[in-house]
């Protein structure tokens, strides 16, 4: 039995996939993976193996001579395995975030699609009366949500709060103000604002009966008029947007979109790809081959980190004095 056989076809064909194109992204452009989950399944083949399969920081890649011989081995093995069911269009792998209205998008779409160009991510509008239903149904995969929502079983993470402001028509007495209070509203005819899907339609009405209606900030500014003014609420309280998923679906997917909206690099630590760039690589256990190109320094002892070598009878040369 052939020492390669004990690896799954999957990540036979992963790795064979490198081995041929010898550049990982676009392998795992044409596998429709993402290139860290790519580097990280190579990583851990290695040392399953106890070798190195491709030569360290070689440009461009390169195979080991173990790395050859593994790929002529993953041929015949992939070529006598049954062929795997074909995956339908749109279902490979892909990440789904939904956004309430109010809540713009655009920079952690465009910040995704350059970090993950291998990976489609999809901005799906989710109506706020549906928003709880949209991450339980599996419609989308974690969606931006205005507070309250049902949280059990939802994991979440606050994004920020808006303030509330009070939308009149252009020509009312209080649009010459900064802030309003809800003392100074006991005479408005108020408009229903409750149902924020409906928004444009409660700004029609504001603007077509010289009414009033208390909304989110990012609404006014999204159903914006020229014939009404927004001011900002003073005694009313915020409204808090966060990020939610099911608790479930914590994917890799997952934890690097949250890495992505909380503003971490690229390396992060906190991100499944940071801590793949980041990961040591463990030396070559007993009975294994040691990594390809690795030396012995000599009686086998490495030394430490920065330290130096001394001459001997080095003799260390006093400082100068000063003062006196």
């Amino acid at each position: 039995m052939s020492r390669f056989e004990s690896i799954d076809i999957p990540r036979l064909r992963w790795f064979a996939a490198v081995a041929e194109q010898l550049h990982f992204a676009r392998a795992a452009q044409s596998l429709g993976i993402a290139r860290q989950r790519l580097s990280r399944t190579i990583i851990e083949l290695e040392e399953e193996l106890g070798t190195k399969l491709f030569v360290p920081g070689a440009q461009p890649t390169q195979l080991t001579t173990d790395g050859e011989e593994l790929l002529v081995a993953a041929r015949e093995l992939i070529a006598n395995a049954p062929e795997p069911e074909p995956v339908a269009p749109g279902e490979g792998e892909r990440l789904r975030v939904g956004f309430v209205p109010g809540v713009t998008v655009t920079k952690w779409d465009r910040i995704w699609r350059e970090r993950f160009p291998e990976i489609p991510v999809e901005m799906i509008p989710v109506p706020m009366r549906e928003q709880d239903a949209a991450l339980r149904d599996g419609r989308v995969d974690m969606c931006f949500v205005r507070l309250p929502i049902d949280r059990d079983g939802i994991s979440a993470i606050p994004l920020y709060r808006e303030l509330p402001v009070v939308v009149v028509p252009k020509d009312h007495p209080l649009s010459v103000f900064d802030q309003v209070s809800m003392a100074e509203l006991t005479e408005e005819r108020m408009q229903d604002a409750a149902d924020l899907d409906e928004a444009a339609m409660t700004m029609e009405l504001v603007a077509a009966v010289s009414g009033a209606a208390i909304v989110p900030h990012s609404i006014a500014r999204l159903h914006s008029r020229k014939d009404l003014v927004y001011r900002t609420m003073t005694g009313v309280p915020e409204t808090e947007i966060v990020l939610a998923w099911p608790d479930e679906q914590t994917t890799e997917l997952v934890e690097e979109f949250v890495g992505v909206v909380r503003g971490r690099s690229a390396r992060s630590s906190r991100s499944p790809s940071g801590q793949e760039a980041a990961k040591p690589r463990r030396a070559a256990g007993p009975g294994k081959k040691p990594a390809a190109g690795a030396k012995k320094s000599a009686g086998g002892a490495k030394k430490p980190a920065g330290a130096k070598a001394k001459s001997a009878g080095a003799v260390k040369k006093p400082g100068k004095r000063r003062g006196k």
